[in-house]
């Protein structure tokens, strides 16, 4: 292979972790805004975080599809750009741990949720059953909460 063209591999291996350590800040904002957004309880700019988030994530996976590709061809730079790249999974590691987080916020609130809804209902979480048509069919118990 030509030096050139080596070089060029070379170039376009950094270009690439570096546009992984740039898409990976702009995930860690991203999942800060997410969590701002549960905090605040705001669905707009919630759905907005989680579309920018999963948008990174798509682009995440194929820079590292072209990262691997590069690699195989540019070895020697592979393992000189080796301390960049564990800076890149470092931060991928705690931007896992920020979604697991906020994850973990989401579960909280749905089951709070979830038991004001079986308290107005009178439903107590049972199991409901599907039909032939697909539908969830829930067995309501009705109760008597006061009288006149």
């Amino acid at each position: 292979m030509s030096r050139a063209l080596q070089g060029e591999l070379d170039g376009a291996l950094q270009a690439v972790i570096a546009d992984m350590q740039t898409a990976v800040d702009e995930l860690d904002q991203a999942l800060e805004a997410e969590r701002g957004a549960l905090s605040d309880g705001d669905s707009e700019a919630l759905n907005a975080a989680g579309a920018h988030k999963q948008a990174l994530m798509l682009k995440l996976e194929q820079l590292d599809t072209e990262r691997l590709q590069l690699s195989r061809h540019s070895p020697a730079e592979a393992a000189r750009l080796e301390h960049a790249w564990q800076r890149v999974v470092q931060c991928l590691r705690s931007a896992q741990q920020h979604n697991q987080r906020n994850g973990q916020e989401v579960a909280q609130r749905l089951r709070q949720v979830r038991q004001a809804l079986s308290i107005l209902t009178g439903h107590t979480g049972e199991a409901g059953v599907y039909g032939r048509a697909g539908e969830l069919s829930v067995k309501m118990r009705s109760r008597v909460l006061a009288e006149a």
